[in-house]
């Protein structure tokens, strides 16, 4: 089941963007639990649509997506300033988290892939202490490359999960949950980014002020100004949604 034949979306550049606020989210995909029919869930930010207007094969990605939420602040932005409104950001960190919580309620299984091996260690911990109906069902680290894929899929499959966080970074967590999707047909497959950096404690998640200026991106900047190259994007993002406005969100 697609994201658009149940949730509104706007397309952004050929990518459709969900609508949906956060609740009405977690409750889609929820249903899909129950209904075990999987998704591939992309957190999209500007950084990542740039790269799939230069990248043929990672548009393919974004687009067979099964859902594709409004992480970043300028995909917000866009679809506000071309009169097509999403209800809200829905960020990946903060979507995890409504997952983990409405998941205890079913005790749901989850696996953790990605990051390094204390960081995913710690993080099944403390999501496990956190969130105590939910079941761990496995993790392993992300520092494996094809050749171990096989052995990857193997374990994933069985435990059983619900969902599947896959942190290692937006250039290859999508295309791998894309690769394997199909033989997984795990109902919520979401790339989460840093996010077990977070959670273990390794780093710190923006400040709220950060937040409610709708400028994380700066904050990650300020802390790891190596980051300057990718911000490099936010800015071509949004003088192509300005330059392109008429064109923005139209079928491609």
């Amino acid at each position: 089941m697609k994201a658009d034949s149940a949730l509104p979306t706007v397309p952004i550049f050929g990518i459709r963007v969900s609508k949906a606020d956060m609740k009405t989210t977690v409750s889609y995909l929820t249903e899909a639990v129950h209904k075990r029919e999987p998704h591939q869930v992309i957190t999209a930010n500007p950084i990542m649509v740039m790269a799939a207007l230069e990248n043929p094969s990672y548009m393919e990605i974004m687009k067979s997506a099964e859902l594709v939420v409004p992480d970043g602040t300028g995909v917000v932005w866009a679809a506000e300033y071309c009169q097509e409104p999403v209800a809200e950001r829905v960020a990946g960190f903060d979507l995890l988290h409504e997952l983990l919580h409405q998941g205890e309620s079913y005790n749901w299984r989850v696996y953790l892939l990605g990051s390094t091996p204390e960081v995913i260690r710690e993080t099944a911990s403390r999501l496990q202490t956190r969130y105590p109906g939910i079941v761990i069902a496995g993790y392993h680290d992300g520092y494996f490359g094809p050749a171990e894929d096989e052995h990857i899929v193997g374990g994933i499959l069985e435990a059983k999960p619900d969902l599947l966080f896959v942190a290692r970074g937006a250039d290859s967590q999508e295309p791998w949950i894309a690769k394997y999707k199909a033989r997984l047909q795990i109902p919520v497959m979401m790339g989460v980014g840093g996010s077990f950096d977070v959670i273990s404690g390794k780093s710190r998640r923006a400040p709220v002020a950060f937040q409610k200026l709708r400028a994380e991106w700066l904050y990650r900047l300020l802390k790891e100004p190596t980051r300057y190259k990718r911000m490099l994007a936010l800015p071509k993002f949004a003088v192509k949604v300005v330059r392109e406005k008429d064109k923005v969100t139209k079928e491609q």
